[in-house]
């Protein structure tokens, strides 16, 4: 079968043949339909060479090992980002199975093979293309929003960025009758935010005090909960555009992992900070029934794979990228 490798330098990615995997007890072969990409990515790429990289991927069962109920050859399914996250609470060990780093394979490849628990079944309406941008992105915004203290009707929810997981928790908080500000440095982005039902929209770029503005639009309040993609160089912003005892998800490294957080703010405003990091394949089970309509911006055939890598890089993108690897996605 045909699969990719990280290379660990430039070009990324390695075009090559390994044997087919054959599904051992308890595990389905799952024939690869299409992959989505995440930022995560590009960390594994420069950190794992020799690995299948990409952690989401849906397609369909090729064969199924003994000792698996329930399942059939031919069935669509998507795949969960943790494969040893089913349910119930967070582990080292549960961390350890996430696909496509860490020395664990990922999905860019023609066939994976994967415990049978890790699998979610698709409805007939939804592509693979579809599918594919969910185990990552889409659970991460779940988790964000409903995980730990839910969202509710009315309150108002910040979104940094118009990457996978914000434009997703932009859809799932006007779902859940929430009122939304979202903020980006390009005003197509933002744009094609108001177009997805998003109340107030901020060029950060253009309005450096963009806290002030949320501000402003919530009675000098602050936001109820805000979603911060970034991390270390927006999280001080985002602590003063929250409101007394509301809260932040944080799940961001796009400015990096290190950095000084204004602690008192935390303290003298009651603020809960959470970290998020995706969700189990439970959670990846609610997103599916829920249905979303993923913002994709652009599908890459197979070959074009370090392509798509490229433009992840560039971050010129709204929504989600995403790498067809074989047949059609909506098969």
């Amino acid at each position: 079968m045909r699969a990719y490798h990280i290379t660990g330098s430039i070009p990324r990615l390695r075009l090559v043949e390994l044997p087919e995997p054959s599904p051992g007890p308890g595990e389905v072969a799952v024939a690869i339909r299409a992959a989505s990409l995440n930022y995560r990515d590009l960390l594994q790429a420069a950190s794992q060479p020799g690995l299948i990289p990409l952690s989401d991927g849906a397609g369909v069962v090729r064969a199924v090992g003994e000792g698996v109920p329930g399942w059939r050859v031919g069935e669509r399914v998507v795949i969960g980002f943790m494969p040893g996250w089913v349910d119930g609470g967070f582990s080292q060990a549960r961390q350890a199975t996430a696909l496509g780093g860490d020395g664990v394979p990922g999905v860019l490849a023609e066939t994976v093979v994967v415990p049978a628990e890790a699998l979610v079944r698709l409805p007939d309406a939804m592509s693979f293309e579809a599918a594919a941008t969910l185990p990552c992105a889409a659970v991460t915004a779940w988790a964000a929003l409903f995980e730990r203290r839910p969202l509710l009707p009315g309150e108002t929810v910040l979104l940094l960025g118009t990457g996978g997981v914000s434009v997703f928790a932009l859809q799932f908080a006007k779902a859940a009758g929430a009122r939304v500000i979202i903020t980006s440095g390009d005003d197509a982005k933002l744009a094609r935010a108001r177009a997805l039902g998003a109340d107030i929209t901020i060029n950060y770029r253009t309005t450096p005090d963009w806290p002030a503005l949320v501000l402003a639009a919530t009675d000098g309040l602050g936001a109820d909960l805000a979603v911060d993609v970034a991390g270390p160089a927006t999280l001080n912003d985002t602590l003063r555009a929250t409101r007394h005892d509301g809260r932040i998800s944080l799940m961001g490294v796009l400015t990096g992992f290190e950095g000084a957080v204004n602690t008192a703010a935390i303290l003298s405003r009651r603020i809960t900070l959470q970290g998020i990091y995706v969700g189990p394949v439970a959670m990846l089970r609610d997103v599916v029934r829920a249905a979303p309509q993923p913002l994709v911006d652009q599908v890459f055939p197979f070959e074009a794979a370090e392509q798509a890598l490229a433009v992840l890089a560039a971050a010129t993108h709204t929504g989600k990228l995403v790498i067809r690897v074989a047949g059609d996605a909506a098969d």
